[in-house]
């Protein structure tokens, strides 16, 4: 309501890089950041955060630019974020493992301005030039015409940095989403925006963080793990980085132990291989209090290992990169190790703090409890749309919601069970099949680690349910014996028509497994054209 004679108020928030300004002022001496046998303070980190914004500042980065970050993770990557939030730009990660065609759309998408990458990826770095990306930075090795790295930092500093002045809807990062179906979209996160996420997740998911726990990064900073580790430094807990290039379970063990690990963020892919190695029983994991873990469900066979394994530590979350994962929240007391009467099986947990979550149908009209639609989310965590794409943003959002393209429902409780995403419903004979619900079924069988249900053209039944499935280590089972262990357990129209036995499910550069990569490899091996033909 506009109050008569008042004059407009301002919208002016924080500037998100001075958390760093902040924690490095409470603890100058408290460890930031660990990799190997090599330690930064707060105080070292903000130094050079601040050398870095003002040489950038000095070559004409500024507010609204856009700046690609297209590297491992490591000190200077997680610098650059501090350093482009607070020159008012915007960061633009990128996974590591995507091509340099992929960062060519990146650039043209967002407009960038610069790129600063690892050398290894000089290929990425020219196809951001040739896209039109005018300043290059390379961390290490730098080639003709680009920058050093450490020379702008130590080139620029000596004297603080004064973090742009920002306003709450103004970028801060453009996260892109996975593209799971076309092109990858940025979607825009600003500054009053995230500074909600924050409290929230610090609310929600790790209530009552200090400086005194410590956080290990086993994810890609570019997407979820980066804003977890923003999180950190608001609480001043020190991150800790893994010195392999791939997931390694002793190290991250290790890492855990010596350094007394309190929290990790991670996928539940991720987590299902660590508590599978032998590793998880040769060190001491008792200093964990979160293990977070979201980006897709967890299956009820490895969510148990899980809790047997590290105890009550997990905490799942249901977000998509558009809300910033603020959705719901499954707290440790929610989580139960044993199926029982009052458990919920298979739930994300419950809306989050300040977030409304409706379940609506194909007309947007809300749904009882009970009955499946699309999961509709409004909040203060909801992104400001995606970048220059009006026509994603139109299908996106309807009467204030932000539409998930998840299907689910409520209990009586307000607990959220996800069904699937819509697209990966797949109609055989008329019928509606989610493979979640039939995943689930699978893995309990004892001889099955992991397995994917997608839907397979087909000429008598418009689409067949195909499972590919990774065995257990040594063991043993054919199709018809896992056909057979489905019958009465769930509906037979549900039950797939084809097993296929594989050594690993493809996963994506985020680490996850994708329906879509799963599909191609299914009709590669039944030797089917993409999308078309019979299914035997």
């Amino acid at each position: 309501m506009r109050v008569e004679g008042a004059q407009r108020m301002s919208n002016r928030v924080m500037n998100l890089g001075d958390l760093l300004t902040q924690a490095a002022t409470r603890h100058p001496d408290g460890d930031a950041l660990i990799h190997g046998a090599r330690t930064w303070s707060w105080a070292d980190m903000n130094a050079r955060v601040d050398g870095l914004a003002t040489s950038l500042s000095r070559l004409g980065i500024g507010p609204g630019d856009k700046v690609i970050i297209h590297a491992r993770n490591s000190l200077e990557m997680f610098e650059t974020m501090f350093a482009t939030f607070k020159l008012g730009a915007v960061w633009v990660p990128t996974n590591f493992r995507i091509l340099p065609s992929d960062v060519s759309h990146v650039a043209t998408s967002s407009g960038a301005r610069a790129i600063i990458y690892d050398a290894e990826f000089a290929a990425h770095a020219d196809a951001a030039v040739a896209a039109g990306v005018g300043l290059v930075v390379c961390f290490d090795d730098p080639r003709g015409g680009e920058h050093a790295y450490g020379d702008l930092v130590r080139a620029g500093q000596g004297a603080p940095f004064a973090a742009a002045p920002v306003e709450r809807d103004d970028p801060c990062w453009f996260f892109f989403t996975s593209g799971s179906t076309g092109k990858p979209k940025a979607a825009v996160l600003s500054h009053g925006q995230m500074a909600f996420v924050i409290n929230n997740h610090l609310a929600d998911l790790m209530p009552g963080m200090s400086e005194v726990d410590v956080s290990l990064v086993v994810a890609p900073l570019s997407h979820g793990a980066g804003i977890h580790q923003l999180i950190q430094v608001a609480r001043c807990v020190p991150s800790v980085l893994t010195t392999s290039r791939s997931l390694d379970a002793d190290e991250v063990f290790r890492l855990i132990e010596t350094r007394r690990v309190t929290n990790m963020f991670t996928v539940p892919s991720i987590v299902s291989a660590l508590v599978a190695d032998p590793a998880v029983d040769r060190y001491d994991h008792s200093s964990l209090r979160y293990v977070i873990y979201a980006g897709a469900p967890m299956l009820r066979e490895h969510q148990k290992l899980a809790l047997k394994k590290l105890g009550p530590c997990l905490v799942q979350y249901f977000g998509l990169g558009e809300v910033t994962g603020n959705i719901t929240v499954l707290p440790p007391h929610c989580h139960a190790a044993e199926d029982g009467p009052g458990v919920r099986v298979g739930t994300c947990g419950y809306a989050r703090t300040g977030m409304q979550i409706e379940i609506q149908d194909d007309a947007g009209n809300s749904l009882p409890p009970f009955e499946n639609g699309e999961i509709c989310v409004c909040g203060p965590a909801v992104f400001n749309g995606y970048y220059r794409n009006e026509a994603a943003n139109a299908e996106a959002f309807r009467d204030g919601w932000f539409r998930t393209g998840d299907i689910g429902h409520f209990d009586d409780r307000g607990f959220l069970f996800i069904t699937g995403r819509a697209s990966d419903m797949f109609i055989s004979g008329g019928s509606n099949i989610y493979p979640l619900e039939i995943e689930e079924k699978i893995v309990a069988h004892p001889a099955v680690a992991e397995a994917c249900v997608v839907g397979i053209p087909d000429e008598k039944w418009g689409e067949i349910g195909v499972a590919a499935v990774v065995l257990a280590q040594g063991a043993r089972v054919t199709g018809e014996e896992l056909r057979a262990d489905l019958a009465g357990r769930i509906a037979g129209y549900k039950i797939p028509k084809r097993f296929e036995i594989v050594e690993a499910l493809p996963r994506s550069g985020y680490g996850k497994v994708t329906k879509k990569l799963v599909r191609e490899m299914i009709e590669e091996r039944m030797a089917l054209p993409r999308m078309s033909g019979a299914a035997t």
